[in-house]
């Protein structure tokens, strides 16, 4: 019976499975099928094949699977099976390949899975398996594969595993087991995949492993090892992968390291090695993954390294390499990434550098690297990173980096550069999140282009030679978080505009020639005075500045004309903008006459935001869903369904469609104008950033940023994406929602309380920066009213007081903001935790009980990133208290986040927060 892929769904309860006492084979693999295993399956006796992988399945294994004495193929890989595997499972003599990866199975792996002496595949990886590998897997004498990885097993790796002489592959990765690495590992002369990596494994690499000639794959990396690289490691024929990274190595590099001609990928990065890197690897041009960084090897850069045509990235940073760059770097069309950071590198860049157009990222920084930046790197049109501080250019920069439109991260710190910033530089960097040209010799005045810079974050200016005034278009950096023009020769007054920039956070303007009234802006007012001082004759209430003397009447009149002058302007721009939309509105198009029809007889309103024209943005999302499609869906919420599309400008924006349901009608459309209301109010990096939106019968909708890796709940669900998500991202997460959140309750002219903290509404862009979205029930606080509201949010999120009083404050947002934090930091929804954690003595170390938090697929934590993680874990507590009042300000919790503090600090929160 095959049912795989039929899309059945519901539970297998009430099946007659008696009806088919002859069925051999059962195939009911990627269905959505849920609850437990029927027990009645053990009836099948004549069963050989069961494969039940890719389901919903919970509860336990039912022991009588053990009665199948003929079965040969058990499948049950990706379900959410849980508790012991039965120990009925050693009497399936027959069984050849057993499959119970990615469940949550738990206990120890049972001896009885030695009595299956027919297997040859056993695949047990990612569950919570815990305790020592069992001795009797030596009796699996037929096994060509064993999977054991991403468990909690601990102990050291038997030497029986050494008598498995049939084994191609052997994963043990991702455990807790420590000791050495037994030397019966060299017996396995059948070997081609050997993964112990993120274990605590000390001791050396056995000269045993480097006879293991059949090896295509050896990944050691993240353990406790040391010493030198035995001979004959990498000289296998057909190795592919080397992976030794972080561990403790030392010594030079074997000159067998390529000897077979076929590696590609080799990390050995953070360790220790020492000398020159072998001719092999130089000669090695099937190379494409390689990492060398964060070591100590040496030799002139221009000679050591070859060409290498399929070279997708390669990191030689914090080495001791010297010499020229080679033009032969030009011809690696492929790559993606080149790294020099950190060593003593000569000479010029070269300008066949541009002949690698695929480059995302390039990083020369902190070298001795002189000459001019070639315009040739002008080429790269797919850069995203480029780091060039630290070395001694000189010159200007190319007017040709304009074309680098997709440039996130630009770093051309600490040279010897000069002349004017050029005119159009900002001019098509629409992407830039970060620009640090500090500790150059930039003369003359700031381009508006660059002060104009909507997603730039941090701006750094300092020890230049600019002068002129501050442009006043610095108040569309509505996404600047830190400013530093320090040490210039900047002049006139400050301008009022930058009291519109309410995610700005650290400001410096020291060492200039600036004068008049400080801007009423929280990062100047709460700026210390070294950030100030050192100019003309700024004043204000800012402690050690003088405050401002009141202007004459005639400087009050200048100031009246001031203020009157631009806001006239700006009402005659605004009634032409309407005028012209009016106009748009009734103009009829040919190609699209079924929304000429949709406008005559359904009515409704296009906006037309800074971004786009709000008609053609209609027209081009409609043609870019195909109608809202649902191969372009990419999630379904409360209030509506976000889909993706692709303009023609080749942007990518995420759109989100309302529910057009007739008896809802009301509730969705007060969320769909609750969001606009308060994405519109709302400009920080860490808020998703609304485009526009379109009000219509037909479609109603809002366009935003599109942020590619998806939902927070998505990344901690799907396990190979957990795996990746280390401990500093998930760090970095938690502090950029307390800063959204600081944000919108203490930032904003009335306070605005999401009400719907959860992680599917935490969306990650490529650099996992969390960005908070869905504000359909997002509620702003009258400052002159009691803020009485229905239940809003998600159960198991929502602060226990909105169950009883409906009263919403800030601290709701703060309980919302705990939970998060300890699911991010646990990998899942806490849970059970939670009562535990209000229940919990005061007196246990928190230390002590941080093992029992921690996500378990990524390995323990560095003892600094520990103090930060108990850190947030505290915080997190803090916020779950039943008594709002007692709860943490989201603005003290961004501060003692933004803090760093040393790895034995205690966090210090006062008993009353008001």
């Amino acid at each position: 019976m095959n049912l795989t892929r039929s899309g059945l769904q519901g539970t297998l309860h009430g099946f007659s499975f008696l009806s088919f006492p002859n069925l051999a084979y059962l195939d009911l693999s990627v269905n959505t099928l849920f609850r437990n295993i029927p027990y009645q399956i053990g009836y099948l006796s004549k069963l050989i094949y069961l494969d039940l992988t890719f389901n919903l399945f919970s509860g336990k294994i039912p022991s009588e699977i053990g009665h199948l004495n003929s079965l040969a193929v058990l499948g049950l890989y990706q379900n959410r099976l849980e508790g012991l595997i039965p120990t009925s499972l050693g009497n399936l003599r027959k069984l050849t390949f057993l499959n119970l990866w990615k469940n949550k199975l738990s206990g120890t792996i049972p001896e009885e899975i030695g009595r299956l002496n027919s297997l040859t595949e056993l695949y047990l990886p990612q569950n919570n398996f815990e305790g020592l590998i069992p001795t009797s897997l030596k009796n699996l004498r037929n096994l060509t594969n064993l999977y054991l990885w991403g468990n909690n097993l601990y102990g050291s790796i038997p030497e029986e595993i050494g008598l498995l002489y049939s084994l191609v592959e052997l994963d043990l990765s991702q455990n807790r087991l420590e000791g050495l690495i037994p030397a019966s590992l060299g017996n396995l002369r059948n070997l081609t995949v050997l993964n112990l990596y993120k274990n605590k494994l000390s001791g050396s690499i056995p000269k045993e492993i480097g006879h293991l000639n059949s090896l295509t794959s050896l990944t050691l990396s993240q353990n406790h090892l040391q010493g030198p690289i035995p001979q004959g490691i990498g000289g296998s024929i057909n190795m592919k992968s080397l992976q030794l990274y972080e561990n403790q190595f030392i010594g030079s590099l074997p000159e067998s390291i390529c000897h077979g001609g076929s590696l590609q990928n080799f990390s050995i990065s953070n360790n220790s090695f020492r000398g020159q890197v072998p001719q092999s690897l130089k000669n090695c041009t099937s190379l494409e993954r390689v990492f060398l960084n964060g070591n100590q090897l040496t030799g002139d850069i221009s000679q050591v390294f070859g060409s290498y045509p399929n070279l997708f990235i390669i990191d030689l940073s914090h080495n001791n390499f010297y010499g020229k760059i080679s033009s032969n770097w030009g011809q690696s069309l492929e790559l993606g990434t080149l790294k020099m950071s950190g060593n003593n590198i000569s000479g010029s860049i070269p300008p066949e550098i541009g002949n690698c157009i695929q480059l995302h990222v390039l990083d020369f920084s902190l070298n001795h690297i002189v000459g001019l930046i070639p315009k040739e790197l002008g080429k790269l049109t797919s850069l995203e990173k480029l780091w060039l501080n630290g070395n001694h250019l000189s010159g200007a920069i190319p007017v040709e980096f304009k074309s680098l439109t997709n440039l996130e991260f630009l770093d051309i710190s600490s040279n010897k550069l000069c002349t004017s910033l050029p005119r159009n530089l900002g001019n098509g960097f629409s992407k830039l999140n970060y620009l640090n040209l500090s500790h150059n010799n930039f003369s003359e005045e700031l381009p508006i282009l660059l002060m104009s810079l909507f997603h730039l974050s941090k701006l750094d200016l300092s020890y230049n030679s600019l002068t002129g005034e501050i442009p006043l278009e610095s108040s569309k950096m509505q996404s600047l978080e830190v400013l530093n023009l320090s040490h210039n020769h900047l002049s006139g007054i400050i301008p009022t505009t930058f009291e519109e920039m309410h995610g700005l956070l650290h400001v410096d303007v020291s060492y200039n020639e600036l004068h008049g009234l400080i801007p009423n802006n929280k990062a100047f007012l709460d700026a210390p005075l070294e950030a100030l001082q050192d100019n003309k004759g700024l004043c204000g209430n800012v402690k050690g500045l003088p405050p401002c003397k009141h202007k004459s009447k005639k400087g009050h009149m200048k100031a009246v004309f001031e203020i009157i002058f631009p806001i006239s302007g700006s009402l005659l721009v605004l009634f032409v903008f309407f005028l012209v939309v009016l106009i748009l509105q009734r103009r009829k198009k040919d190609r699209y006459p079924q929304l000429e029809q949709s406008d005559k007889h359904e009515g409704g309103s296009l906006f037309v935001s800074s971004t786009f024209n709000g008609r053609k943005m209609y027209e081009e999302i409609i043609r870019a869903t195909e109608a809202f499609n649902d191969i372009y869906c990419i999630g379904n919420g409360g209030y509506g369904t976000t889909y993706r599309a692709k303009l023609s400008s080749g942007e990518m924006v995420a759109v989100k469609k309302l529910h057009q349901l007739l008896d809802n009608e009301k509730r969705y459309q007060k969320a769909f104008l609750n969001e606009i209301k308060a994405l519109i109010e709302l400009r920080h990096r860490n808020i998703v950033k609304l485009h526009g939106f379109c009000s219509h019968a037909r479609h109603s909708f809002l366009v935003y940023e599109y942020l590619e890796m998806g939902s927070l709940a998505r990344m901690l669900e799907i396990e190979e994406y957990a795996k990746e998500f280390d401990w500093s991202k998930r760090l970095n997460i938690v502090k950029g929602v307390a800063y959204a959140l600081s944000y919108m309750h203490h930032d904003c002219s009335l306070p605005i309380i999401h009400r719907d903290i959860k992680s599917n509404n935490i969306l990650l862009d490529s650099q996992y920066e969390a960005h908070v979205s869905d504000f359909g029930t997002a509620k702003i606080l009258e400052l002159d009213s009691s803020n009485w509201t229905s239940l809003a949010g998600t159960y198991g999120y929502i602060a226990p007081e909105l169950a009883f009083t409906m009263k919403v404050t800030e601290k709701c947002d703060v309980y919302s903001f705990g939970v998060l934090s300890l699911e991010v930091i646990m990998g899942k929804y806490p849970g059970d935790f939670i009562s535990s954690v209000k229940s919990s003595d005061p007196s246990v170390e928190m230390g002590i009980q941080l093992k029992d938090v921690l996500e378990q697929r990524l390995p323990f934590p560095t003892p600094h990133v520990k103090a930060e993680l108990i850190r947030v874990v505290e915080i997190a507590t803090e916020c779950l208290n039943d008594t709002p009042k007692s709860r943490p300000t989201m603005h003290m919790i961004s501060k003692v986040l933004a803090a760093a503090q040393a790895p034995n600090c205690s966090l210090q929160l006062e008993p009353s927060f008001e």
